[in-house]
């Protein structure tokens, strides 16, 4: 997480000093695409679909691979919010901030063995089980590229995760009590490409793919996410936006005499409301 803070702070030094420099001297290249603003807030309807697979073992008892969709009957798919905020420091400097939670349980009679946490759930017993996660993402990315029409540049990132997953029986289970449940929060460093083109004075699309892996002696883990989106342009300031969002992870998190591994990806369509405002230093 140093690296990774300290590697936001040196791109932004390095930005700042490239918009103070090239700039200021050269007025003919303040151009930039017309989705370009100073400051974006969206907030939308995100329609995920989940494959979640998750494993906590106790040492000396491995657990069960759950399929959490298969064997515990949880929706597969489910809507959430989801609401970004963007902040361009220069033309080609931006900073983005995102926020979602995906929460999920159900009651479902188990078809087969369950061993999660080093407890044993019989088959045919019913049981509650619930997988909650919140997400924040913020990313800082420079255009390498950047032309009246489209931009291209770096970023880098993380994806701060908290999961947690549990399991209990359920009340038809008399003269039994097991209630299991386990979680994290890591934050995921990422890095990645993004880019920009406008289609028209009115059509434009962006997009932005990021990856990173981590091993450590207590953790190891990846990430892969994808975002790819259409904006239209409704009225001066107010846009709307109808794309494609993913995210992948693959995660292995070991503390104490417990072994956790939470492997889900998000993916799905997303369609939501963008509001610009502020002073802009750059023509379109």
């Amino acid at each position: 997480m140093k690296v990774l803070v300290l590697t936001l702070s040196l791109l932004l030094i390095i930005s700042f000093a490239h918009s103070q420099s090239s700039d200021s001297t050269l007025t003919e290249k303040k151009v930039a695409p017309w989705f370009v603003e100073r400051f974006k807030i969206a907030a939308g309807f995100f329609y995920v679909v989940n494959n979640t697979n998750v494993q906590v073992s106790i040492t000396g008892e491995p657990g069960t691979d759950i399929n959490m969709e298969k064997d515990f009957g949880i929706n597969k798919t489910v809507g959430t919010f989801l609401a970004t905020a963007e902040w361009r420091i220069s033309r080609r400097s931006r900073l983005t901030f995102g926020y979602y939670d995906i929460d999920r349980s159900s009651n479902h009679t188990l078809t087969k063995d369950i061993i999660f946490g080093g407890e044993t759930y019989q088959a045919n017993a019913t049981v509650n089980s619930f997988f909650y996660t919140d997400i924040f993402q913020f990313s800082y990315g420079y255009a390498i590229i950047s032309k009246p029409t489209f931009e291209a540049g770096l970023l880098i990132g993380a994806h701060v995760v908290g999961a947690n997953a549990g399991i209990s029986l359920a009340g038809n289970n008399t003269g039994i009590s097991m209630n299991n449940d386990y979680g994290f929060t890591a934050p995921l460093p990422d890095f990645g490409i993004w880019g920009g083109y406008a289609i028209n004075n009115r059509l434009a699309i962006n997009m932005d793919v990021d990856y990173f892996a981590l091993t450590t002696s207590k953790f190891n883990g990846r990430v892969w996410a994808t975002n790819i989106m259409f904006l239209y342009k409704l009225i001066d300031k107010l846009n709307l936006s109808l794309g494609y969002t993913g995210l992948n992870f693959d995660l292995n998190v070991a503390k104490a005499n417990v072994d956790k591994r939470f492997k889900w990806g998000y993916n799905g369509p997303a369609l939501g409301v963008i509001y610009s405002f502020g002073k802009k230093s750059w023509g379109h």
